[in-house]
C-alpha cells in the first residue's frame, strides 16, 4: 500500500503521524512524506521591498530548511516503526500540490489532519482536507485531534 502522508507545521503532523503507525503498522506499506510550502504573499513581498529582497529569500530558505528537518524527524519515527519512508518539499498551493503528488505517485491513500474551522475562518481560508477529499483519486484518512469534552 502506498500511503502519501501530507504534514504541515502544526500539532496535527505528530497526530498524523501516530496515527498511520497505529493502524498500519503490521502492513507492508510504503510512506511518502510530503509538506508544501505556501508561497508568501505578494503584499508581504512588497513590504520586504520586493520578492527578491534579502529578508524575503532568508526567510523562505528558513522556512524550506525547517520542513526538512521536520520531514527528517517524522522519517525516523517511520523508519523505526517498520516503514519503507520517502520525502519531499514542494512548494505551491497545498491542495493542488498534494493532489498532484498522490496521482503522480500513484497513492493509495492520502492522510491528512484537519483543524477543524468552520464558519467566516473556514469561508476565507477553505479547507486544504476537504478539497482532497472532494477531488482525490484515491481514500483519503482526516485526521483530528480530539478535543477535551
Amino acid at each position: 500500500m502506498r500511503i502519501l502522508l501530507a504534514l504541515d507545521d502544526s500539532k496535527f503532523s505528530e497526530v498524523v503521524t501516530d496515527a498511520l503507525i497505529a493502524q498500519a503498522k503490521s502492513s507492508n506499506a510504503e510512506v511518502h512524506l510530503l509538506h508544501v510550502v505556501e508561497p508568501f504573499p505578494v503584499d508581504l513581498a512588497q513590504k520586504l521591498g520586493s520578492r527578491d529582497s534579502p529578508d524575503f529569500v532568508a526567510a523562505h530558505l528558513q522556512q524550506r530548511e525547517w520542513a526538512k528537518e521536520m520531514l527528517a524527524q517524522t522519517a525516523e519515527k517511520l523508519r523505526s516503526a517498520g516503514f519503507k519512508v520517502t520525502s519531499s518539499v514542494e512548494e505551491g498551493d497545498a491542495r493542488d500540490v498534494i493532489l498532484n503528488h498522490a496521482e503522480n505517485w500513484g497513492a493509495d491513500l492520502i492522510m491528512v489532519g484537519s483543524y477543524g474551522r468552520t464558519g467566516l475562518v473556514h469561508f476565507l481560508m477553505g479547507s486544504v482536507s476537504e478539497a482532497v477529499v472532494r477531488h482525490a483519486g484515491c481514500s483519503v484518512e482526516i485526521v483530528r485531534i480530539r478535543s477535551a469534552r
